[in-house]
């Protein structure tokens, strides 16, 4: 109650200077009210830039060290993974393959994740267990580095001209730090 007292009473000051005529409470409840309605636009306008600014990334490109050969002998080097979410972590455990052998999980989730691989018109699990061990080290760390993470790049200045630039963290390939 005592809010509502108090803008009432703001808005006969705020009637008062902005010289509206008639002291009575008919004419001091219009007044607040268009008061209010300005200030409160231009305030989400500003909120709404930062939120688009802060969009999530999901997709990461990648490319593979040795790169996955196909059927006909072509190289599959560039590719794209996409952020995991609870469910592509917990689908692979019901898998018959990784209860019988617990190593073969990386293998079931990287297929879920990798969303593109050179111009194959699909990946899945099958593909990843016919890479070679050093592209699927390279794909488990790159998996970590994405969800754990959640990023593999971070900016920072150099110390002689104070220009800005990113940084790979963990390497963008096998080995490197």
């Amino acid at each position: 109650m005592r809010r509502t007292a108090a803008r009432a009473g703001a808005g006969a000051g705020a009637g008062a200077i902005m010289g509206v005529a008639g002291p009575g409470p008919q004419q001091t409840a219009p007044v607040p009210s268009p008061a209010p309605d300005p200030a409160p636009a231009p305030a989400p306008a500003p909120a709404a830039a930062p939120v688009a600014q802060q969009r999530l990334r999901t997709e990461f490109p990648f490319e593979l060290p040795r790169g996955y050969v196909d059927e006909a002998g072509n190289v599959h080097r560039d590719g794209v993974m996409r952020l995991a979410t609870a469910r592509d972590e917990l689908i692979p455990l019901r898998d018959v393959r990784v209860q019988e052998n617990p190593a073969y999980l990386s293998v079931v989730l990287l297929g879920r994740v990798i969303t593109r691989l050179g111009n194959l018109p699909m990946v899945h699990d099958g593909i990843v267990e016919n890479m070679f061990a050093s592209d699927l080290a390279f794909l488990q760390d790159f998996y970590r580095q994405v969800n754990a993470e959640g990023h593999t790049r971070a900016a920072v200045e150099c110390p002689h001209c104070s220009e800005p630039f990113e940084v790979e963290l963990g390497g963008s390939r096998l080995g490197e730090s």
